[in-house]
């Protein structure tokens, strides 16, 4: 079983380590070998632990926890759960964008394409409308292979810009959902038949 909650203080390092395995696995190839291969997954822990307290903007964190048979051998938590994914966000630091961001969505590898991505959208898209965001939207990178997943959901393309991370220019783009009930429904659980 895997069920989506709100992080917890507990959760930081757990977060940390899909965080840094993430990047690992979907940016070869689009940022320098040498930057992923010195991520701290405890750097990156410390900074999740600041964030799941920081309610500012609105901001949250979710995360995806597989139990029981879904969790990886051998990892289950000691809270009887592995963490592996999470979603994070809160309002829009460009509100011309959009009235909410999501800010981050990372998943391990072994659990895409079973809809967790998309709980874990819906989980962020149900806060946001709860605290007052009429859109939402989201940067991601050009070149980041699962950017499709957006678009399937009904994001629109809105804006692009080119950045410098890692040393190197990248171009990031925008996708939105105006209004916000188009994300909600575009995540919403399949009918049971």
């Amino acid at each position: 079983m895997i069920c989506i909650r709100r992080a917890r203080p507990s959760d930081a390092a757990a977060i940390g380590t899909v965080h840094v395995a993430t990047w690992r696995t979907v940016y070869p190839g689009v940022l320098p070998d040498g930057y992923l291969a010195s991520m701290s997954t405890l750097r990156h822990a410390a900074g999740y632990e600041a964030a799941i307290g920081d309610r500012r903007h609105g901001h949250a964190i979710f995360v995806a926890v597989a139990m029981g048979a879904d969790a990886p051998a051998g990892q289950e938590g000691a809270e009887g759960g592995t963490v592996i994914g999470f979603v994070s966000g809160g309002r829009s630091r460009r509100p011309q964008l959009g009235d909410g961001e999501i800010e981050t969505l990372y998943l391990l590898d072994d659990y895409r394409d079973r809809g967790v991505g998309r709980r874990l959208v819906r989980a962020m898209a149900a806060h946001l409308a709860a605290i007052g965001c009429r859109s939402a939207m989201l940067w991601v990178l050009k070149d980041n292979p699962t950017r499709w997943f957006y678009g399937r959901l009904g994001g629109r393309l809105i804006a692009r810009e080119a950045i410098r991370f890692a040393g190197q220019g990248l171009e990031q783009l925008a996708f939105a959902w105006d209004p916000i009930e188009a994300l909600l429904l575009a995540t919403a659980p399949a009918p049971e038949v």
